[in-house]
C-alpha cells in the first residue's frame, strides 16, 4: 500500500479525472448519461491506479528477492562449511560435495532469478521463476542441514516473501515446485528432506498438506490486502477528480478576480480623473462667479449713464442750427450749455473708471481660467509618461488649481518645501494625489472656526525618498476610520463617491510609493503623507 502512496509511476493522463469528488452510486435512482460517462470515467482511472500500484509492488518486490537470493546463495556456502559436516558425517568437519553443491547449485539457483530480476523487473515470468528458485533454496538449504525440520520453516518463510507479491498464482508455482521436491526425494533420497535413511512415501503429502494450509491463509491475505488496494485506488481516483475541479474552479475565480481587480483599477483611476476634473470645473466655477460679480457691476454703470441728458443736448443743438452762435450767446438754454456739458462730463468718468476695472478684473478672471484649463489639458496629456519634475513645481501648480477655492473659503496656504532633489516620475498621477489631498484639506477645514490653515511639507526622509505631507487643522479623523479611509466607497462627505484617496493609494503604489493618513481625533487635523522614490 505504500507503494501505492509514492508511486513513480502513476499514468500523468488527467483526462479522466474530471468527475466530482462525491458520487453517488445509489442504484435506486436512475443516472443520466453524463453521471454514467463520469462514473466509467471514475472506473477506468481507478484501474490505472490500481494496475500502476500493482506493477511498482512487483518490481519493488523483484528487487528485493534479488537481494534475497545473493543472501541465501552466500548462507548456503556457509551451511554447507559448519552445518552440512556434522549432519551427513559426523563430529568431523571437512569440504565436502556438499559445499561444491551449495556453490555451484546455489549460484544457479539464485543467479537466473536474480539476473531476471535486476534486467526485467515486473514481468509475469520473473515472479514465477523467482518464487520457484525460493522454493528450490528452501530445497537446497534443507538438504545441506541434513533434512533438519528445523530448516522446512525455510519454506514456510518463503511462502510468505513470495506473498509479498500478492498474486496467488505466484504461490501455485511455489506449491508445486515444493511438493514436488518433497516428492522426488521423499522417494528416492529421503535422508536429504527427511533426515532419515527410510521414510513413508506418503510422507511429502502432509508436508504438502501443511503448505496447502499456508497458502489458503496466505490466499485470504491478498484478496483482501488487493480489495484494500483497489479501494484506495478508487479513493485516489476520486481526490485527483475533485483536486482537478478545484484547480479549475481555482483557475476561474482568479481569472475573475484578476478581471475584476483590473476593472476596480480602470474604475479608481476614472474615478481619481474625475476627482481632478471636478476640482478644476470647482475653480472655473468659482472665477466664472467673479466673471458674473464683474459683469453685472459693469452692466450697472453702464445703466448709469446720462444719455438721456446727451440726447436733450444734440436736439437743441438740432433745433438752433441755423442761428448756433446766436443760440449759444442770447437764449438761456444754449448760455447753460457749456456749464451743463462739463457737469455732465465730470459725472460720466466715474462709471467709466469703473467699467475700465471690472473689464480688466473680468479679463484676469478669463485668463486664469484659460490657465486652469491649459494647466489641466497638459498633464492630460502627459498621462502614463515618465519625466523627470520639480517637486516645487508639482505643489505650486496643484495649488493654483485649488487657489480659487483657497481664497473664497479664506484658506490659507503655508509652504514649508525643503531642497530636495528632482523626481522621475508620472506628473499625472502625482498631480492627481495631490489635488484630491489639498481639496480634502479645503474639505475639513468647512466647519473649522477661527484660522483655517492648510500647510504642505516637502522633506527628503533617511530612506532617500521624497514626502509631501499636507496637514490641516480641520475636523480630523476618528481613530475607528483611520483603517478604513483608503477603503474602496468609503467616504464621510455627503456628496463623495470614496474613490478619491482609494485611487491616490493605488496610484501611489503604482509610482512606487504609498500614501498613509494620521489624525490625533476628532477636531485636532490630519496629516497626509505621499512618499514617492526619486525614480519609478
Amino acid at each position: 500500500m505504500s507503494a501505492l502512496a509514492a508511486n513513480p509511476t502513476v499514468p500523468s493522463d488527467t483526462s479522466l479525472l474530471r468527475v466530482p469528488a462525491q458520487q453517488s452510486r445509489s442504484s435506486s435512482r436512475p443516472q443520466t448519461a453524463p453521471l454514467a460517462q463520469e462514473e466509467s470515467a471514475l472506473q477506468q482511472r481507478a484501474s490505472v491506479l490500481f494496475r500502476a500500484a500493482e506493477n511498482e509492488l512487483h518490481r519493488h518486490t523483484d528487487q528485493l528477492f534479488a537481494r534475497l537470493m545473493i543472501v541465501q546463495w552466500l548462507a548456503g556456502l556457509a551451511a554447507a562449511l559448519w552445518i552440512s559436516p556434522q549432519t551427513w558425517i559426523g563430529a568431523s568437519s571437512q569440504v565436502n560435495m556438499h559445499v561444491w553443491a551449495s556453490l555451484v547449485l546455489g549460484g544457479l539457483i539464485s543467479g537466473f532469478p536474480a539476473w531476471l530480476a535486476w534486467k526485467f523487473p515486473g514481468l509475469v515470468v520473473t515472479r514465477h521463476v523467482i518464487a520457484a528458485a525460493q522454493m528450490l533454496t528452501s530445497a537446497l538449504l534443507i538438504h545441506l542441514t541434513g533434512g533438519r525440520i528445523e530448516t522446512h520453516f525455510h519454506v514456510f518463510g518463503s511462502l510468505a516473501f513470495i506473498a509479498f507479491y500478492r498474486d496467488w498464482r505466484v504461490l501455485v508455482t511455489a506449491t508445486v515446485v515444493v511438493a514436488a521436491d518433497h516428492l522426488m526425494r521423499g522417494l528416492f533420497w529421503p535422508q536429504s528432506v527427511f533426515g532419515v535413511l527410510t521414510a513413508s512415501p506418503w510422507r511429502w503429502v502432509e508436508h504438502a498438506g501443511w503448505v496447502l494450509f499456508e497458502d489458503a491463509i496466505l490466499i485470504v491475505a491478498i484478496r483482501r490486502m488487493l480489495q484494500e488496494m483497489s479501494e484506495i485506488a478508487l479513493r485516489r481516483a476520486t481526490l485527483e477528480g475533485s483536486n482537478v475541479e478545484i484547480e479549475r474552479q481555482v483557475v476561474e475565480r482568479t481569472a475573475e478576480l484578476n478581471k475584476t481587480q483590473a476593472e476596480l483599477l480602470e474604475t479608481s483611476r476614472l474615478a481619481g480623473m474625475a476627482e481632478v476634473a471636478t476640482s478644476v470645473l470647482h475653480n472655473v466655477g468659482n472665477v466664472l462667479n467673479s466673471v458674473g460679480v464683474s459683469a453685472e457691476l459693469a452692466a450697472t454703470k453702464v445703466r448709469e449713464f446720462k444719455i438721456d441728458s446727451l440726447k436733450k443736448v444734440a436736439d437743441l443743438l438740432q433745433q438752433n442750427a441755423a442761428d448756433l452762435p446766436a443760440f449759444l450767446t442770447t437764449d438761456p438754454r444754449g448760455k447753460a450749455l457749456p456749464d451743463f456739458l462739463q457737469k455732465l462730463a465730470v459725472r460720466l468718468v466715474e462709471p467709466q473708471q469703473a467699467i475700465l476695472q471690472e473689464m480688466a478684473m473680468l479679463q484676469k478672471n478669463i485668463d486664469h481660467i484659460k490657465e486652469i484649463v491649459s494647466m489641466q489639458q497638459s498633464y492630460a496629456r502627459g498621462t502614463g509618461v515618465v519625466e523627470t519634475l520639480s517637486v516645487e513645481d508639482l505643489v505650486d501648480d496643484s495649488i493654483r488649481i485649488n487657489a480659487a477655492s483657497f481664497s473664497r473659503h479664506d484658506v490659507n496656504v503655508v509652504r514649508d518645501i525643503a531642497p530636495v532633489p528632482q523626481l522621475k516620475t508620472d506628473r499625472h498621477k502625482v498631480m492627481q494625489i495631490l489635488v484630491n489631498l489639498l481639496s480634502n484639506g479645503k474639505h475639513a477645514l468647512d466647519r473649522c472656526e477661527g484660522d483655517r490653515l492648510l500647510k504642505v511639507r516637502v522633506v527628503q526622509n533617511q530612506e532617500g525618498m521624497i514626502e509631501i505631507s499636507v496637514t490641516d487643522n480641520g475636523v480630523g479623523i476618528p481613530p475607528e476610520n483611520l483603517t478604513r479611509i483608503f477603503s474602496h466607497g468609503f467616504t464621510t462627505k455627503k456628496q463623495g463617491h470614496g474613490f478619491g484617496l482609494h485611487s491616490g493609494a493605488l496610484a501611489a503604489k503604482e509610482l512606487g510609493g504609498t500614501l498613509t493618513a494620521f489624525s490625533a481625533g476628532k477636531d485636532r487635523g490630519a496629516t497626509f503623507t505621499l512618499t514617492l522614490p526619486l525614480e519609478v
